[in-house]
């Protein structure tokens, strides 16, 4: 059974800085893409970035410059570190694999990391 396990959320003034891990477990034999998302009290779940096996990444336009994402493969394992962060950055943060567990790719979701940011 595949798990994604985020963690590092909590509560932080506008200005500071979180760093954000996600850690997939299980019978896993391969993960291409991973990423990020989002979802604010009443709004909908938005893609934050993504990064691919090689290391390719992608942000949306509202966090290029203050967030990064990396990832461990040989850990298995997805960063986003939040810089400069902001009151509109509060939502709790979804981790998501396209995963290979039993021969074929599906879309696996964590439980989600509150992150709030005060102003």
């Amino acid at each position: 059974q595949v798990q994604l396990v985020e963690s590092g959320g909590g509560l932080v003034q506008a200005g500071g800085s979180l760093t954000l891990s996600c850690a997939a477990s299980g019978r896993i034999v391969k993960i291409n893409v991973m990423g990020w998302y989002r979802q604010a009290p009443g709004k909908q779940r938005e893609r934050v970035g993504t990064i691919t096996s090689s290391g390719t990444t992608s942000y949306i336009d509202s966090v290029k410059g203050r967030f990064t994402i990396s990832r461990d493969n040989a850990k298995n394992t997805m960063y986003l570190q939040m810089n400069s962060l902001k009151p509109e950055d509060t939502a709790v943060y979804y981790c998501n694999a396209d995963l290979n567990s039993e021969g074929f790719f599906r879309s696996y979701w964590g439980q989600g990391t509150q992150v709030t940011v005060s102003s």
